[in-house]
């Protein structure tokens, strides 16, 4: 069979970046005070965003980090892409918001800022897609299956 997860991946890959720059062009306006330099910063980091999520990604969903290698729970994991990627994402925007603004102080405080909005969103951005099977065929019947033959060893 087909692996189908490169669609999904993109799918959440654009989902993802909507979210997180509209979280940026906001946060970089209130901290910098002017629309036009959140918009710079937002837009900016759509591309290098975009580029580094789907790596992330692929990263993850391969070897022993994946759900189906058994060593993770969903929540856990979760929680680790979630930390993952924000440390990625947030040296991204304090890097973008520097060269844009030329204060490394304003960059900074972006970053930190994104560092709490960001978690919450990303999180929850994952376990929303954790619901959805886009890309990922029969997932629910193999994890339905993990869950029987587990029921059948214990009883």
């Amino acid at each position: 069979m087909k692996d189908k997860s490169h669609k999904r991946h993109i799918a959440k890959t654009i989902t993802w970046r909507i979210v997180g720059t509209l979280d940026t062009i906001l946060l970089a306006w209130l901290i910098s005070g002017n629309a036009f330099t959140g918009l710079k910063i937002g837009f900016a980091e759509v591309i290098t965003k975009m580029i580094l999520y789907y790596f992330h990604e692929r990263f993850w969903f391969k070897g022993e980090f994946s759900i189906s290698s058994g060593k993770w729970s969903s929540r856990r994991r979760h929680i680790a892409k979630t930390i993952s990627w924000r440390i990625v994402g947030t040296m991204d925007t304090m890097l973008l918001a520097w060269i844009i603004t030329g204060n490394p102080i304003t960059g900074f405080k972006i970053g930190l800022a994104e560092v709490i909005t960001k978690m919450i969103l990303y999180y929850l951005h994952e376990r929303t897609w954790y619901r959805v099977d886009y890309g990922l065929p029969g997932r629910r019947d193999k994890a339905e299956e993990v869950v029987e033959v587990k029921e059948q060893v214990k009883g």
